[in-house]
């Protein structure tokens, strides 16, 4: 029997940036420090090991999480992460921005995250099945439909979801929808639930682009990461007349100043499951992506990709933060001073959740929406986020950050206080 230890790409402690993020806007908005010390800690956090009969027949043991970080505004609701580099304190700060998410939305969910250290890339899909339905068995008691509700996150999709919809509806001796969002549209998926995060950031993307009086059309864009995020972002900033110079995949990028086929560049992800071999194009590591020429930056990576050690060498004017995390309060600082427009993660890619509770919504009610409508919706509630933040930032002349996350910590610290603490 081996256990896998968990290698972190990350520079400084997630969660403490977290709880250093909230202290700041606590302190810009006057929020009681009586309620800063409830929201600074996460009201739940379950370790499990995870073992696993491999393929050749040795039993290795997995390390996975659940944290359920507020429930002040409603079940609490946040991805599952499969990756090597998965830590406690990085599911802990993905919960609480799931919490600040979902309040900035004002959509009726509280902040929960999971993670399993593992390389999803790495294991069969009989193995990666197995994990999947013990670590669903070893969380069951803290998940469900009006508790906790799951879903897709970095090295997870839609069969992950079905697993674990499975493994917990044969528990109950029922089908049990609404236990997990991001499913297959056969088992109660929502349609556009796949592409809501990058149909998210580009709503976002267009109405940065039209309070700065700019067109989409020929906006030079860069996108750090091409999972479901990255790929789809690209896909529909092309389809806008946008150009793409330049985008990267776990193993690195390709670049073209005149703009990348994106269609071409799809495919070929396709073929081979990299953008290694790509013709007519340049390479770039992952780091020389994050400070190419270009208008609009989007990292829909991983954290703290973009450090001190590189924020003045960025040589975009925007930033849309597609991934959880992907800027630290030091880079945040010298981007703000370099007049850089930070769209935060809360804000950018929160179209994900936003269709997980439309999907939420209609497993409840055995109802389902044509595409159109879910895409409509999903446009109402990123544009009216946006423009709250907006009017937020002029009105106070802070950053786009601390805004968001002003309204968002203000909106949970009113439902604390509007509960009251138990007992």
């Amino acid at each position: 029997m081996t256990t896998l230890a968990a290698p972190t790409h990350l520079r400084e402690n997630p969660f403490r940036i977290a709880q250093d993020q909230l202290d700041r806007v606590a302190e810009a908005f006057a929020i009681d420090q009586n309620l800063v010390n409830v929201l600074r800690q996460c009201k739940k956090a379950v370790v499990v090991s995870i073992p696993v009969v491999m393929d050749d027949g040795l039993i290795r043991t997995f390390d996975g999480y659940r944290v359920t970080h507020n429930i002040a505004r409603g079940p609490s609701k946040g991805g599952i992460r499969y990756h090597p580099d998965v830590t406690l304190d990085e599911v802990k700060s993905l919960a609480m921005w799931m919490t600040w998410k979902c309040a900035l939305m004002n959509i009726p969910f509280g902040g929960a995250k999971g993670g399993v250290v593992c390389d999803p890339k790495r294991l069969s899909q009989a193995e990666l099945q197995k994990m999947t339905r013990r670590y669903t068995s070893e969380i069951i008691n803290e998940i469900g439909p009006e508790k906790d509700i799951p879903a897709p996150d970095v090295g997870t999709d839609p069969a992950v979801m079905a697993w674990i919809f499975d493994t917990y509806s044969m528990n109950k001796g029922h089908s049990v929808l609404g236990v997990v969002t991001g499913k297959p549209l056969n088992v109660g998926g929502s349609l556009g639930r796949l592409e809501a995060t990058s149909r998210g950031a580009l709503y976002c993307i267009r109405e940065a682009l039209r309070k700065q009086s700019r067109p989409m059309a020929d906006t030079a864009f860069a996108i750090q990461g091409f999972g479901n995020v990255g790929s789809f972002l690209a896909k529909f900033l092309a389809e806008e007349g946008a150009r793409v110079v330049a985008v990267s995949d776990s193993r690195g990028g390709v670049y073209d100043a005149n703009g990348l086929d994106v269609s071409a560049v799809l495919a070929h992800k396709q073929e081979t499951g990299s953008l290694e071999g790509l013709r007519g194009v340049d390479s770039v590591t992952n780091e020389e992506l994050l400070l190419v020429d270009c208008d609009v930056l989007a990292p829909c990576a991983l954290e703290q990709v973009i450090t001190s050690d590189n924020a003045d060498r960025i040589k975009a004017k925007i930033i849309c933060e597609g991934a959880n995390g992907p800027t630290t309060p030091a880079a945040d600082d010298i981007l703000e001073d370099r007049g850089v427009l930070v769209l935060p993660d809360i804000l950018a890619n929160a179209g994900g959740v936003v269709v997980s509770y439309f999907e939420w919504v209609q497993g409840l009610q055995e109802y389902f929406w044509k595409e159109n409508e879910v895409n409509a919706r999903l446009n109402d509630i990123m544009t009216r986020a946006f423009n709250e933040t907006w009017h937020t930032y002029e009105q106070r002349g802070t950053s786009m950050r601390l805004s968001a996350y002003g309204i968002a910590v203000q909106r949970v610290a009113e439902a604390t206080m509007t509960r009251g603490l138990y007992p």
